[in-house]
């Protein structure tokens, strides 16, 4: 179902990846996953402003290396010299590794696949399965793939980024791979079956591609075709069409974007036996152009710019972002509309209401299988799915049952095949469960279970709300000690992201049970405006001139957790990764009284030269555009690397990044650091070299970096 929506996202920031490189999630077996991110791209000087510290925008430079060689050895000099550093760091590497994750498995042809990270394998292993034999609780797996042994004997750190399996043969498959964790990455054309790459297959040299079969024989591909083929947010802006046998410079093309927008691609979706072959253009990163090959030929969707596009069957979806009136009816911002795709095309507007929004309900995702749409819906930021089916024009809605509290997700396995499904359960306190249910049924079958991997007893999750600066009710989660003494003096980290319309939402860490729960800290995480909890309104709210909203609802809870006395400033602690980084520099220099000390994880920082570094250009939708004076009016009153100031007390921070992060550029932490000691303040700094935006490229790595962050955090805190 509408897998190339997945070209529709790229630059996004990481949310997700700062979460589980400090907060493992639901210890799943490969958090970086999702991760599709070129070497890292030397500064684009700006001469509008002095900058002294342009010179670390240079990533690999050797005066570069050698300042973040110095400023890692002091910081680990300090944190490793704790006595609680080597037992947590072996603790959350113990977790990482454990063969008691969940896999996860994905459905392609006859076998359940999954990518597998522990101890005997660093790299990881592609291996596969039947479903009988995944129901068992020591599955028997049959490697395809051992990527130990594929970088030893090509003599390169490959880091696994996913597979892209031929449909309906299942027999052939696109293996993505990356140096170090980076974006950019190698497609190589692999046999499943003989468990080879394919000697004479399609291959594609180091980029931010983006590549989709067509068919057996041809592939579409949007990758660095050289000068002018990229654009000014470094993605593919030209597609061709590429013939099995031919070179790729003799490709015809068949889709151009422009240099200003974003990205562009194409990439073909079989839906219940039909075949969409789509082409997208983004102009900016919540708009697009979507256009549907019919012959020869690429026609363009009429839809609004900002609509999401999903298909099932024989139906058109569009998830509103904004209010549209078409056809004369008006339907709000966060609905998701049918119609049946070939009348749409001929010009049919009558469309059926599938999910409409609240101010207090929104759509979190979609998913399908054979017979029914599942809808996975958010209401005050508790999960809600639903099954929807389609009986001669008309649909029906169906509770799925899932527990009121906590974080639930369904998914279809295999929406050719059968009504199967799975269902994902966790909370901050339950280890996450596995479920297979089948839509229409009642009943479902356990199949998998974390187990306990931190002490819960004694601790509740609680929900709150904080009243924002402009009077907006702000959602937030504690877990904490029943009983919890409101004497001012608990350690508490409270997590904020609020950007790009996602979620922040309840899930089973491991990490942060071991490494804080159960030390009697209080985790807190914050559902402020930039993020998607409550729909495209809710994020829309924090956008560019708004965006201050976001920092003032991260203050409300910050305010309000001292003022209930959960905690105090001095014990108060914060954190955040990509935008979430973004979302660190400004308290730091906007409330510095608020907090005892700031994990800052692969920032951005210098938002007046943002849009410059890397796929930053991408993001002005989110930000604005700092060369427009109108824009950086607003800007500069919150970018971070511009208001620290010297003389101003500030808390303790680490800042943490990658030198392989070619999404979010180094430059932002390491020139945010080089100021603040210039200034005279107290700071960390740890980059790792490779790793890409999720900041680790293995377990060994991730480990060892959360174990950095939470030994600072507690020192500083406790």
């Amino acid at each position: 179902m509408n897998r190339y929506l997945r070209f529709s996202l790229v630059g996004r920031l990481g949310a997700l990846v700062a979460v589980t490189a400090i907060l493992p999630g639901c210890w799943q077996d490969n958090p970086y996953r999702t991760l599709h991110l070129p070497p890292p791209a030397a500064p684009t000087m700006n001469t509008t402003a002095a900058d002294p510290y342009l010179w670390l925008e240079d990533v690999t430079a050797a005066k570069s290396l050698d300042w973040v060689r110095q400023q890692n050895a002091v910081s680990t000099k300090e944190l490793e010299a704790s006595p609680d550093f080597a037992p947590l760091r072996q603790r959350l590497l113990a977790i990482l590794d454990s063969k008691e994750r969940i896999p996860s498995v994905a459905k392609h042809g006859k076998f359940y696949y999954n990518y597998w990270r522990d101890q005997k394998n660093p790299r990881g292993l592609l291996r596969r399965t039947s479903l009988e034999e995944f129901k068992k609780a020591q599955p028997a797996w049959e490697t395809v793939l051992d990527l130990d042994l594929l970088s030893t004997a090509e003599k390169e750190n490959w880091v696994w980024k996913g597979e892209n399996f031929l449909e309906p043969d299942y027999d052939r498959c696109l293996i993505v791979l990356s140096r170090g964790g980076a974006d950019a990455s190698v497609y190589r054309e692999f046999d499943p079956n003989r468990k080879e790459f394919i000697a004479d297959g399609f291959k594609l040299p180091e980029a931010k591609s983006r590549v989709d079969w067509r068919n057996r024989d041809t592939l579409y591909v949007a990758t660095d075709y050289g000068p002018g083929s990229l654009t000014k947010s470094g993605y593919p802006r030209i597609v061709k069409e590429w013939k099995r046998g031919t070179p790729l410079a003799d490709a015809r093309v068949v889709f151009e974007g422009k240099v200003e927008d974003v990205s562009a691609s194409a990439s073909v979706a079989h839906d219940h036996g039909r075949v969409y072959e789509f082409a997208h253009r983004a102009p900016t990163f919540f708009t697009s152009e979507v256009f549907v090959r019919r012959q020869d030929a690429f026609v363009r969707l009429d839809k609004p710019a900002d609509a999401q596009v999903h298909t099932f069957a024989d139906w058109l979806l569009l998830k509103l972002r904004a209010d549209w009136t078409v056809g004369g009816q008006t339907h709000a911002g966060g609905s998701l509309l049918a119609v049946n795709f070939d009348a749409f095309l001929q010009g049919r507007r009558q469309f059926t209401t599938l999910f409409e929004p609240t101010p207090r309900k929104s759509l979190a995702s979609i998913s399908a299988t054979k017979n029914f749409l599942i809808l996975n819906e958010l209401e005050n930021v508790r999960s809600r799915p639903w099954l929807l089916r389609e009986t001669g024009g008309h649909w029906t809605r169906t509770p799925i049952e899932a527990p009121a509290f906590g974080n639930v997700e369904v998914h279809g396995i295999d929406d050719d095949e059968s009504d199967d499904y799975f269902m994902t359960v966790t909370d901050f306190l339950t280890p996450s469960s596995l479920y297979l249910g089948t839509a229409g049924r009642a009943e479902r079958e356990k199949l998998k279970g974390l187990p306990d991997f931190f002490r819960t007893d004694g601790l509740e999750i609680q929900q709150f709300e904080a009243v924002s600066k402009d009077g907006t009710r702000v959602p937030y989660f504690q877990v904490s000690r029943q009983g919890l003494k409101l004497d001012g003096k608990t350690p508490t980290l409270l997590y904020g992201y609020g950007g790009f319309e996602i979620s922040m939402l309840p899930n089973y860490s491991p990490g942060s049970g071991a490494a804080w729960l159960e030390r009697g800290g209080v985790f807190v995480l914050a559902n402020i405006r930039g993020g998607g909890e409550f729909g495209p309104r809710w994020h829309h709210a924090a956008r560019k001139e708004n965006r201050q909203l976001a920092y003032d609802d991260f203050i409300a809870i910050a305010e309000q957790l001292i003022a209930r006395r959960v905690t105090s400033p001095k014990h108060l602690g914060i954190q955040g990764g990509s935008n979430g980084g973004l979302l660190m520099g400004v308290m730091l220099t906007q409330r510095p009284e608020l907090f005892g000390a700031i994990v800052c994880q692969v920032p951005l920082l210098d938002m007046r030269r943002y849009h410059q570094m890397l796929a930053g250009a991408s993001w002005m939708d989110e930000f604005g555009d700092p060369d427009q004076p109108a824009e950086w009016a607003f800007i500069k009153k919150y970018s971070p690397y511009q208001n620290v100031a010297p003389g101003r007390p500030y808390p303790r921070v680490l800042f943490t990044t990658s030198t392989r992060d070619d999404r979010v550029h180094p430059g932002h932490a390491r020139k945010m650091v080089a100021r603040l000691k210039e200034q005279g303040h107290d700071v960390l700094y740890y980059e790792n070299i490779e790793g890409g935006h999720g900041g680790s490229a293995n377990n060994q790595q991730a480990a060892y970096m959360s174990a950095l962050a939470y030994t600072f955090l507690w020192n500083q805190l406790k």
